[in-house]
């Protein structure tokens, strides 16, 4: 773990350098969602650095081990952050790929530092701006995490985040989701929510990209449905679908290995893209 100060707080993250040296440096920055942190993304961290490419996976502004900030986080704010940290390290283009909350982050720094993405992986997400029910219904939970803390909402989410074949078959598959979200500071996830219930629509940032791009959804996923992954895939023109059967809302984690191959066979899409 790497510390970096930057924009008044002190982020956490991950750094795992590829061993393909004889060609350029290829980047893959990975945006966790909520309510977890760094950790969810090591099966791919590991995998994608065992390919040759450098790895850059942060704890987000009040989650993991990075400094948390009282009242709002905008996704702005969030993508801001991440653009200040590849400042940083002195890293200028890379493929952006994030899950849940992390994806609409990722739509939020495409749509603020388009200049800088060679890629875009997008988990588990949907570019929809929320409803005025759904967004009362952030702000009512940023309220009761401030006030219960996270055991209670953590207990309640798990059966939306995993499958429940997931649940059954991947007992330390479960324990880790559930365990990074009672671990989640509650005044950084309540900050996020607020943030989160006032972001712009981002079909017109995907509609005007001209990068490859790849969507991951499960058919199991309260959150993300089958039109929204297939408005994502229309939207973006040079994309591919992966549609996981029996999957959850977290699918890098419930099917790794597949999860993995459809990565790493993106991401040498984008070298050939790019190149």
């Amino acid at each position: 773990m790497a510390r970096a100060d930057l924009r008044g707080i002190s982020v956490a993250y991950d750094d795992l350098s590829g061993r393909d040296k004889t060609a350029k440096e290829r980047v893959l920055l990975l945006i966790h969602g909520h309510p977890f942190d760094r950790s969810m993304w090591h099966p791919q961290a590991e995998a994608v650095a065992a390919a040759g490419w450098r790895v850059i996976v942060p704890d987000l502004r009040g989650y993991g081990e990075t400094s948390v900030v009282p009242g709002k986080t905008t996704l702005e704010s969030f993508a801001n952050d991440l653009a200040g940290l590849l400042d940083v390290l002195r890293i200028g283009r890379v493929v952006v790929g994030g899950l849940s909350m992390g994806g609409q982050i990722a739509m939020e720094f495409a749509r603020l530092h388009a200049a800088r993405l060679d890629g875009l992986l997008l988990a588990a997400t949907f570019p929809r701006i929320d409803t005025s029910e759904g967004r009362r219904h952030r702000l009512e939970v940023a309220d009761r995490l401030e006030r219960e803390g996270m055991a209670a909402y953590a207990d309640e989410l798990l059966p939306k985040m995993l499958s429940g074949s997931s649940i059954t078959a991947l007992p330390h598959v479960a324990e880790h989701v559930r365990s990074m979200m009672r671990l989640a500071p509650p005044i950084g996830s309540a900050a996020a929510l607020r943030g989160r219930a006032e972001r712009s629509p981002y079909e017109p940032v995907l509609a005007g990209l001209e990068i490859p791009a790849l969507i991951v959804v499960g058919d199991e996923d309260p959150f993300t449905t089958r039109d929204d992954a297939e408005q994502m895939r229309h939207l973006l023109r040079h994309s591919r679908l992966v549609w996981l059967p029996g999957v959850g809302h977290m699918p890098n984690l419930e099917r790794p290995a597949e999860f993995n191959a459809a990565l790493l066979t993106f991401l040498r899409a984008t070298r050939l893209f790019t190149t």
